[in-house]
């Protein structure tokens, strides 16, 4: 082992307790001190709590030897506020502007002053960079240098942001601050900190789906209800985000075969993108034949009162008019959250759950149902299969055969 080097040894000592012979485990973790030179041992009961202490010291020894390496160019960044410009303005050209702007925002938060005032204050700060007078303003990480930004640094900044504006906000900086990090390194060779991971934190509760038989429940309202079922059965079915269900046109669905294309994303002002969340979320998605029928009846109750829409999840007015059932306009998530699903599960005495929690029970169904890990990640949209795994409940064949257990599951049956 050379000098500088950092090892963990796993050690078992076997001592008498209590009359019983019981071994304890630890981790011992050696290295040179940085400040005196002598070498150190230090008493781990986790390889987890040891290795990280060992990043720590590596990334001590890391910024005590800092420098900028040499770049074949003038004018590389030196301070956060530089390299966070750098990387605001390589972003990609393909992104949405809603998605541009957000990210504008998260940086203000890295680098401008904080407004210490209201939360309508700190709004319209982030929204225009203009600085509300008289109030007290906390410094950010704009001015420090990137050659003497430190973990700890970045974890205080974190927590007063989290502190003032909420952890959602905070995370979001904090996201920018690391790929502003990560392109800085790439591009001009610097050596930067590592951004502090969140703590690990138990949920006090997870999130709420319906059971197999509260489904079979819904579904069968859903065969019972022409006019509006589909629109609430269909996520259950096909596993979609909301703004994908909204977004489906008729040349989406081939009902003949049986197979659900998705291609875009429906914007929460109705405007649709043609674009996925991700591209991985560009799929085929096949209908099992519970689906199948309840789409076919649907576009036939549609034609029946004149030519399809281009939305299969339009608007449908109210009785008697003009667009009621062949409405063609825009079905925005409110409206659809607060006109075509919230009625359904309060009539029928079931729990409240969020339409993206039809999809939550869609992937967890077809897990306990046996169907490998990564085919419900590709029928769900998912690039990582560990997002999959991740999220829902753990749990061979081709998607159609797979898709066909959501019915056996669900006792789902046309005319039932």
């Amino acid at each position: 082992m050379s000098n500088n080097a950092i090892s963990i040894a796993k050690r078992v000592r076997r001592r008498a307790v209590k009359g019983e012979l019981v071994e304890q485990v630890r981790y011992v973790l050696d290295f040179k001190d940085p400040q005196t030179g002598a070498r150190r041992q230090l008493f781990f009961t986790s390889l987890a709590e040891a290795r990280l202490r060992r990043r720590e010291l590596n990334n001590l020894a890391q910024r005590q030897t800092r420098t900028l390496t040499p770049v074949p160019m003038s004018g590389a960044p030196q301070t956060v506020s530089e390299i966070v410009a750098y990387w605001l303005g390589g972003l990609s050209k393909e992104l949405k502007a809603k998605t541009i702007d957000y990210y504008h925002q998260m940086a203000r938060y890295v680098t401008d002053p904080l407004p210490a005032g209201t939360a309508l204050e700190r709004r319209r700060w982030s929204r225009t960079g203009k600085i509300p007078g008289s109030v007290r303003l906390i410094p950010m990480l704009g001015d420090v240098s990137v050659a003497s930004l430190t973990t700890s640094q970045i974890r205080s900044w974190h927590g007063v942001l989290v502190a003032e504006v909420g952890t959602r906000t905070a995370n979001g900086a904090k996201k920018a601050l690391k790929s502003a990090l990560e392109r800085a390194a790439e591009d001009f060779r610097l050596v930067t900190p590592s951004v502090p991971r969140a703590s690990a934190k138990l949920r006090t509760h997870r999130k709420s789906i319906l059971s197999l038989e509260q489904v079979a429940v819904l579904l069968a309202a859903a065969w019972d209800d022409e006019e509006r079922g589909i629109y609430y059965a269909f996520p259950f079915l096909a596993g979609t985000r909301p703004s994908e269900q909204l977004a489906l046109l008729w040349r989406d669905v081939d009902v003949e075969n049986g197979i659900i294309h998705i291609r875009r994303m429906q914007e929460l002002d109705g405007s649709i993108c043609n674009f996925t969340k991700t591209p991985a979320s560009v799929r085929d998605v096949p209908m099992s034949p519970f689906l199948r029928a309840l789409f076919a009846r649907w576009r036939a109750r549609r034609m029946a009162h004149g030519a399809p829409a281009d939305r299969v999840f339009a608007p449908l007015g109210t009785n008697g008019s003009l667009r009621h059932v062949a409405g063609s306009g825009p079905l925005t998530y409110w409206n659809f959250r607060n006109t075509y699903w919230r009625p359904v599960f309060k009539s029928l005495g079931l729990p409240a759950v969020s339409p993206h929690s039809a999809r939550h029970t869609f992937i967890s169904t077809l897990q306990a149902q046996g169907v490998e890990i990564g085919l419900v990640a590709k029928l769900a949209g998912h690039a990582n299969p560990n997002v999959t795994i991740g999220y829902y409940t753990h749990a061979m064949r081709t998607g159609q055969s797979t898709i066909l257990r959501l019915d056996e599951a669900y006792e789902a049956r046309p005319g039932r």
